[in-house]
């Protein structure tokens, strides 16, 4: 049940996002053009101690909405997705990792998009100031990880790549 690809022509191209036609042939040998969203890679570092972890409360203004979300952030040109983790941690939060091991990879829109989100986990981070990227978040606080299904349901955490992590890192700490 493989696709295959013939060709591809740019329909749309930003830094940011890049709109593709590709000529694809369907398993049944039907040949025809499909839309794909081309996208940066997303790294994303949860920062934890004894029993919080580091969040932002930030609005999303093509949803206005507000939520919690874990620093996140674009993995640049010829940087890995953990040093691109280190970054945005450190940048929006004024914090920085000491270790960090990856906790989960997802593909969100795989149907559509080729965005791959790396999802970090550091327990040894520290304080160095305050933070850099002065437009990411209106406040940072440690929240406690009994708090994340609570805040899910609640809707407080709607960003995807947010709740891969919480969800991954509650999966990560095993039975209580």
């Amino acid at each position: 049940m493989r696709w295959t690809v013939h060709g591809e022509r740019p329909l749309y191209d930003t830094p940011w996002v890049r709109l593709r036609a590709l000529d694809v042939e369907l398993p049944d040998g039907t040949r025809t053009e499909y839309h794909a969203v081309r996208l940066r890679d997303l790294a994303v570092l949860a920062a934890v101690d004894d029993a919080r972890v580091l969040m932002m409360w930030r609005h999303r203004f093509l949803t206005d909405a507000w939520g919690w979300e874990l620093p996140m952030g674009l993995v640049e040109d010829g940087e890995s997705p953990a040093r691109a983790a280190a970054r945005e941690l450190e940048e929006e939060t004024g914090w920085r990792p000491g270790g960090v091991r990856e906790l989960v990879y997802a593909e969100p829109a795989a149907g559509i998009s080729d965005t791959r989100h790396h999802v970090f986990r550091t327990d040894d981070a520290r304080r160095v100031g305050e933070p850099t990227e002065r437009n990411e978040s209106d406040r940072v606080e440690w929240v406690p990880l009994a708090d994340l299904a609570g805040m899910i349901r609640r809707r407080e955490i709607v960003s995807g790549a947010t709740l891969v992590g919480v969800m991954a890192l509650l999966l990560d700490l095993g039975p209580a």
